[in-house]
């Protein structure tokens, strides 16, 4: 790859020299005679390196570096100077120099100097890059929709996000809860730090308070090490407690020290550790009627019921399941390099009058099942599950002609397909156990 550079020495020669040398190995090269020059080029070039003389007629150029650093932060700065010295080069890597070295003895230098200078702005543009397309993943223009009631909850988590306060995000599952936590994260002045996420209900109590707050060495058998626990790993952060209902009642008492003090006792230790951590919860549950009825701590959930939003069903957002559909059917699409521009009237109906008990999650995977059976280049009901077509047939709709056990075994058979036989994958799409799978396998003779 190659570079923009820019010279910055009010030597005519030596600039002259080093321009060709550097111009030699394919980079564009601008020069300049001295800081008020390069100030204009810097304004108007995207540079990658700079080389600059130290004594220039208008300034120092070991002073400056940090206002280059602090104005263009990816551009590398090489200083050159005629004299070693010492103390000037100690204080040109602490003002964020990328190096320091003598001109005229070192030219066989620069150019290796230059490869690792230049890697280094490439790697730190790459980096910006992948923040900059994980932020707009998680930011709250990736959450498609524009219901009334979906902008609304999008409304009051964009208020909420810029503050440190705790969140509760309440609605059934699959309604999106993780992608609104990563959101407002993301919106945060904790951005730039951790997003932890622990799901509450897929871990035994011994196990969720381990990875909640971590372990000493020797704390119970298998604990050899100390172990951080995710309220650690989110210091200065955000941690997303997942189904937080389903969390035992002796830990809901350790995540309410966390919130009140800001600290909490490993597992095995004696000692308090000190944290910042944000906590955005969520849950399916009814909390209020288990707190009524003794399953969660009430001075727990009004900790964590400082701001709550409510996420609606897809049932209520009936508008918005076409647009949710087509943005799937691209991804999936895409994943699979299957040509499919469409879905027919028919299919989008059918997917309109679906209650979506497992709301967007489900209608994710309806969508990626969809695509796996397709065979022209739209979707179409045959491509829909058959409890789908049975539950919305109409008369004169183009339902299959298959019998059930036909209409399985050849769908069961595309899904392998897809999936080059990975029966684990095979059975999470199907959505059935894997010894359910292995044994309609064998039945249908697809092994």
């Amino acid at each position: 790859m190659h570079g923009k550079i820019l010279i910055i020495d009010d030597e005519i020669k030596l600039r002259g020299l080093l321009a060709r040398i550097i111009g030699l190995e394919g980079h564009h090269v601008l020069q300049a005679d001295g800081l008020k020059a390069a100030a204009k080029i810097l304004e108007k070039e995207d540079i990658d390196v700079i080389f600059c003389d130290v004594k220039l007629p208008d300034g120092n150029g070991v002073d400056f570096v940090p206002g280059i650093k602090a104005t263009y932060p990816l551009v590398e700065i090489i200083l050159l100077t005629a004299y070693g010295n010492i103390p000037d080069g100690i204080r040109a890597m602490k003002n964020g120099a990328f190096n320091y070295i003598l001109k005229g003895d070192d030219n066989d230098k620069i150019i290796p100097l230059l490869g690792k200078a230049f890697e280094k702005v490439s790697l730190q543009k790459r980096v910006l890059q992948l923040q900059q397309q994980v932020g707009k993943k998680y930011s709250f223009e990736s959450i498609i929709g524009k219901s009334v009631s979906i902008q609304a909850s999008i409304a009051l988590a964009r208020k909420v996000a810029p503050t440190d306060a705790s969140v509760l995000l309440l609605g059934e599952t699959g309604t999106g809860k993780e992608v609104f936590a990563q959101a407002i994260h993301t919106t945060s002045k904790r951005a730039a730090q951790s997003f932890m996420a622990l799901n509450c209900s897929a871990f035994t109590k011994e196990l969720l308070e381990s990875e909640l707050f971590g372990h000493k060495a020797g704390a119970f058998t298998g604990a050899i090490k100390d172990k951080k626990g995710l309220i650690e790993e989110a210091n200065n952060g955000t941690l997303f407690l997942d189904e937080i209902g389903e969390m035992p009642m002796d830990l809901q008492s350790k995540m309410l020290r966390v919130l009140e003090t800001n600290e909490f006792i490993k597992v095995g230790d004696t000692k308090t550790t000190k944290v910042s951590v944000r906590i955005i919860a969520a849950t399916n549950r009814n909390l209020e009627q288990d707190v009524a009825e003794g399953k969660f701590r009430e001075d727990l959930f009004y900790r964590l019921n400082v701001f709550t939003i409510s996420l609606p069903p897809l049932r209520e957002r009936i508008n918005d399941i076409t647009v949710l559909a087509e943005f799937f059917l691209k991804i999936f699409a895409q994943k699979t390099n299957i040509n499919i521009r469409a879905m027919n009237k028919e299919f989008i109906e059918h997917l309109k009058k679906h209650d979506w008990k497992g709301n967007i999650r489900e209608l994710k995977n309806i969508i990626e099942r969809a695509v796996i059976l397709a065979e022209g280049d739209e979707l179409t009901i045959r491509n829909l599950p058959l409890e789908f077509q049975v539950n919305n047939f109409q008369p004169g709709s183009s339902l299959t002609t298959f019998d059930l056990a036909t209409a399985e075994k050849v769908h069961i058979a595309k899904v392998l397909h897809y999936t080059h036989g990975n029966k684990t994958e095979t059975a999470r799409l199907l959505n059935i156990g894997l010894a359910t799978l292995y044994r309609k396998i064998q039945e249908y003779q697809l092994g």
